[in-house]
Formats: structure tokens, sequence, C-alpha cells
């Protein structure tokens, strides 16, 4: 174990002894506490005993090891000895294919970024999704986005009131890609990649209603990944 504090600690997962190392100094020198796994035994071992609040999944003992190893998270029970299967996760993969990624949001990434990537871009990236991770759901009274206004208290839109909360949701970003697998988590509560037609369904009717208007598209599917709102 590397530790910086006391706080629950970043789990990061990596085979190659030379980066695994690097990413935990770094982190330790930006305030973080960190465990350190070069298999995904010891993984399991680490994260049964400290309970880490967010896993940095790098190469594991073959090419597809951090994304059985993700899966394996969330399968897991809420109840669980070893893993917690909300536990956020960032995937580093080796290469920036869309196939790549697809594969790593199915599983349940909350975020992926390629091994060429810098410690920065690490950094920046693990702060965003402990942030999203950590924050307590607030509906703000009015969200608007262009002519769109959503009212949060009366459940009512310019267009149509159905599906407010997938709205929101895509609305406090308008112009980010949001993955299946977190909107599953974010606005349903679903721990796995297997209600995706839920969501499908919920964005397709969305899509048809808000479209009513005539203004512009709205709720727009980017394939292989997710959705964004415009």
């Amino acid at each position: 174990m590397i530790s910086a504090d006391t706080a629950a600690p970043i789990l990061v997962v990596e085979s190659d002894r030379h980066l695994g190392r690097e990413i935990a100094e770094q982190l330790i020198a930006d305030g973080f506490n960190v465990e350190l796994a070069r298999t995904a035994e010891h993984a399991r071992v680490l994260a049964g005993a400290s309970a880490p609040r967010l896993a940095v999944l790098g190469r594991l003992d073959s090419p597809s090891g951090a994304i059985e190893l993700l899966r394996e998270i969330r399968r897991a029970g809420p109840a669980g000895a070893t893993w917690d299967e909300a536990l956020p996760a960032i995937v580093i993969g080796a290469h920036a294919r869309e196939l790549d990624m697809l594969r790593a949001f199915e599983a349940g990434a909350d975020d992926f970024m390629v091994r060429a990537a810098t410690y920065i871009e690490l950094r920046a990236r693990l702060r965003a999704v402990l942030r999203r991770s950590s924050a307590v759901p607030t509906l703000e009274p009015l969200i608007e986005v262009g002519p769109l206004v959503i009212d949060t208290r009366a459940h009512i839109v310019t267009v149509d009131g159905t599906d407010v909360h997938l709205l929101v949701h895509l609305a406090r970003e308008p112009e980010r890609v949001f993955a299946k697998t977190e909107l599953l988590r974010a606005v349903w509560g679903y721990r796995s990649s297997g209600s995706t037609r839920t969501l499908d369904s919920h964005a397709s009717r969305l899509r048809r209603k808000l479209a009513m208007d005539g203004t512009r598209r709205w709720v727009i599917s980017v394939w292989g990944i997710g959705y964004r709102l415009i």
C-alpha cells in the first residue's frame, strides 16, 4: 500500500511496474491516498480491505483484463465483501479506437483515456469523476438551454413534461456526450449495461416529443457511446 493521507484510497491497477508506480507517486504528490495493485487478485484483496473511492484500471495480464475486472466490479452485490458495484472507475486503454471506448463504457466505465495521455489529463479526469460521484443531486428551479425551459419543481417542460429526470441530467452539460451506462446509473439507478433498452426507449420518446416544437434536434444519439442534449 502507498498512502498520502487517511481518506479512502484511489486504487490503481496496473501490471507495468514502472507506470503504476509513476501514477501512484504523482497522485500522492497531489494529496491522494493511493493503493497500487499489479494483478486483479491483488486488487481484490486491497479493495476488500480498504473500500476505495475510485479505481484506475490500466493494463492487466491480458488485453481485456481491465474490462473483465470492471465487469466483475459491476456484477458485485450491494453487500459484497470485495467490491462496491457503484465504485467509480476510469479505464486506461492501449488505443483510442472507438471499439475500445465502447467496450469500456458498456462494461460500466465512468471515463476512458489512452495510455499515451499525460498525468495532467488523468488527474483532471479523476477529479471530474470524483466530483460527479460525490455530488449530492440538486435540481435547479429552472434550467434553460436555448428555447428549452425545464421547471424541475413542477416537472414542466416547454414542449412536454415526460422524462424530466433524463432531460435535466443532459441539460446540466448540454454539449457533453453522456455514456449510456452513466445515464442508467444516474437517472434510473441501474448498475449494469443490461437495461440499455430502457434508456433508448425513453430517449426516443423524449426526442419525438421535443421535436414537436420544430426549432431544432434535441437528445442526440452519439453512436456507440450515448446521448447529448444539443
